[in-house]
């Protein structure tokens, strides 16, 4: 397999563990995850290095050879040196909404947490794929890509992966085949206005509409667009084991240059911003990615009435960056 690529997870939380968990039981890159101690009381634990160590102890327990490790590191972007050298970067950390707290105060503190995690990517990832899944995913992920300074086709946030694999799953459910034969995208902004193709969905070749009745594919559309809020109803907490998943289907893309077309919440440029009728803003949208991360946005088909929700959708997404960029612009 020749050199292994590294990949640094910074956010040791449900979605950071369960990426670095399932990356140690490929075996297939070194992984190197990265979180703030945990305070009980008076004491600081630094659980992420208790967290890397298990993790490895998993994989000799089931005969894989790994490579994880746990840094511990502060509000400050002090501990961050282990990040030289790596290929892909994952940022998962952020700040989860509390009560009491309005939208404008999550993303303000988020796009500070952002500004210090960039600044260090800068200092010892400066090449690195960097991709984002602190929520809001689109809001994030453009302000790390004009917090890094990077390229477009560098920085993308993970949104479609996850919808699209939420709307397979209920489709297979329904259909009783195989999720590998149902193919799907999930568009536009990660959040209740998202826009799932059925134009274009189709199982084994046969398009969606031959196979359900329209109500029926209907209501296989809203439980896609409210899947998150459906297992948050039933935890208390949000997903982590398919959000998780899906960050990883994304990062062997990257590290085997795998051409993989997924759906990723990424910049549009010239020629697609066109297509889609949105530019300077992250949105999800079909992509082929590859080792140097985005190496061609697909331009995907769609209905007038999947058009009108698409634009519906960017609309919302829009509003949130025209927000964003005033705390971003404090930082450049």
């Amino acid at each position: 397999m020749g050199h292994k690529k590294t990949v640094s997870i910074i956010g040791s939380g449900n979605v950071g563990e369960h990426i670095a968990a399932l990356l140690v039981l490929k075996g297939a890159v070194n992984i190197r995850l990265f979180d703030l101690p945990k305070k009980d009381g008076e004491k600081l634990y630094p659980h992420v290095k208790g967290k890397a160590l298990d993790m490895l102890q998993m994989a000799c327990a089931v005969g894989i050879d790994s490579d994880i490790r746990g840094y511990v590191v502060d509000q400050e972007g002090n501990g961050y040196e282990a990040l030289l050298g790596s290929d892909i970067v994952v940022i998962t950390a952020g700040f989860p909404r509390k009560p009491g707290m309005s939208r404008d105060d999550l993303l303000s503190i988020n796009i500070s947490i952002m500004n210090t995690i960039s600044k260090k990517i800068r200092e010892y990832a400066k090449d690195a794929v960097v991709i984002v899944v602190t929520n809001p995913v689109d809001i994030m992920s453009y302000a790390v890509y004009k917090l890094l300074k990077a390229q477009k086709h560098k920085v993308f946030g993970m949104a479609g992966v996850l919808d699209s694999s939420r709307f397979r799953a209920f489709i297979s459910l329904e259909l009783n085949v195989s999720p590998k034969d149902v193919h799907t995208y999930v568009i536009g902004g990660h959040g209740d206005e998202m826009v799932p193709l059925v134009s274009v969905s189709n199982v084994g070749g046969i398009p969606l509409a031959n196979l359900l009745e329209e109500k029926k594919i209907k209501e296989i559309v809203e439980r896609t667009k409210f899947g998150g809020g459906e297992i948050v109803d039933y935890m208390g907490t949000s997903a982590y084991h398919a959000p998780a998943a899906s960050v990883v289907e994304m990062i062997e893309s990257v590290a085997f240059n795998s051409h993989r077309i997924l759906t990723c919440s990424a910049v549009l440029d010239d020629d697609s911003a066109e297509y889609y009728g949105a530019k300077d803003l992250c949105v999800g949208i079909p992509v082929k990615l590859g080792e140097n991360g985005i190496e061609q946005i697909i331009k995907v088909p769609m209905t007038d009435y999947e058009k009108e929700l698409w634009y519906r959708s960017i609309a919302s997404v829009k509003k949130n960056i025209k927000l964003a960029d005033e705390f971003i612009s404090k930082y450049l």
